[in-house]
């Protein structure tokens, strides 16, 4: 009599039914799953708030308030049979059973992103230091001023209204232009200066030593345009569309929501839902009247059918609005947009209503 397959067969089923954990395995995949998720559906949200504004319709965003994932794993195995004489008809006999069930339960939280102080965050123009602290992170100063700014000193940005597009100042632009060339050069610096009643406020700086004569040449150009002291080693960043004295660089910059409605008046809508007063007159009053001035800041396609390549891409009204993945230009200017919710945000949150959905 042979006992061996019977007592290997027993101690498979004691493994199945062994104390097993996911909790520890789950973290890098639902980490990394999740993170991208979110981010994905952030891009989309955005996006689709943009291209409702050129349609006139209230942009409304709903936040990821809380993610809770249960997991549950059962194993169990059953053996039975018997051993029988020698001499026995039926023989010996053998059965074995097993069985595992795996549940996966999440529960995400949504937060609509409603009240005074969200709407305060998208209405409110940025700070100005806000701006620039970006721009010296690394973030390009033509690109960030472009998005952000409306005025330096009386200088006009680019303008957008339900009408359509008014050009920038080409002097507005030539400052972008320096104020890149200077930033790449390292002339450029700011810092958070204090007064004897511990009032603070930012200051802008340009180095004057150890810097080449082309960056000393863009700043003179760009003291000149901003109508500032020639001599004067620092400038006192203030918001307003004009300057009080000639030591200071008044920035007025533009909110979250007036920064959308600019991205939304250059989305590439059908040409109908425009002639029919669906959507607003945009980009294209720009390219119908030939205006060489405008600067397009990022490029939102249109199509019936979805796109295969694309960044970021939604449906709306039964149309395909995307970013092409090769377009970095307007890649850059999305991210940016993004990053600017950060940036509007006016402190802590308001209790808001949740909304529950449990995922099963």
């Amino acid at each position: 009599m042979k006992t061996s397959p019977i007592i290997a067969s027993l101690g498979l089923a004691l493994a199945l039914t062994g104390c097993k954990t996911v909790g520890p395995g789950s973290v890098p995949r639902d980490r990394s799953d999740y993170s991208d998720a979110i981010s994905e559906s952030w891009k989309r949200q955005t996006l689709l708030n943009i291209v409702k504004l050129r349609y006139l319709d209230p942009p409304i965003f709903v936040d990821v308030g809380q993610i809770v994932s249960g997991y549950q794993l059962q194993v169990g195995g059953t053996v039975g049979g018997q051993i029988s004489s020698q001499r026995a008809i039926q023989g010996n006999s053998l059965n074995l059973g097993g069985a595992a069930t795996f549940i996966d339960r999440p529960t995400i939280t949504y937060t609509p992103l409603t009240g005074n102080k969200f709407i305060k965050g998208l209405m409110t123009p940025l700070q100005p230091e806000s701006v620039f602290f970006t721009i010296q992170s690394g973030w390009p100063a033509d690109g960030v001023l472009f998005a952000a700014v409306a005025e330096i000193n009386g200088l006009k940005n680019q303008a957008t209204s339900i009408s359509g597009v008014t050009p920038a100042d080409p002097r507005f632009l030539r400052v972008l232009a320096l104020m890149r060339k200077i930033q790449l050069s390292g002339a450029v610096a700011m810092r958070i200066k204090q007064d004897n009643q511990k009032q603070q406020s930012t200051v802008l700086t340009f180095r004057s030593k150890d810097i080449a004569p082309a960056t000393l040449a863009d700043i003179r150009e760009l003291r000149q345009l901003l109508r500032l002291d020639p001599d004067a080693g620092e400038f006192s960043l203030v918001f307003g569309s004009s300057s009080t004295n000639d030591k200071e660089v008044a920035v007025l910059t533009r909110s979250l929501m007036h920064q959308m409605m600019m991205m939304a008046s250059q989305v590439d809508v059908p040409a109908e839902d425009v002639s029919q007063g669906r959507a607003t007159p945009g980009w294209e009053v720009v390219t119908h009247a030939g205006d060489t001035n405008a600067v397009r800041l990022v490029e939102i396609h249109s199509s019936k059918a979805k796109p295969a390549e694309a960044f970021v891409t939604v449906n709306y009204r039964n149309h395909w609005f995307w970013i092409n993945d090769r377009d970095l230009k307007s890649k850059r200017v999305f991210s940016f947009m993004m990053m600017l919710f950060t940036l509007a945000d006016t402190g802590e949150k308001e209790p808001m209503p949740l909304i529950t959905i449990p995922a099963q």
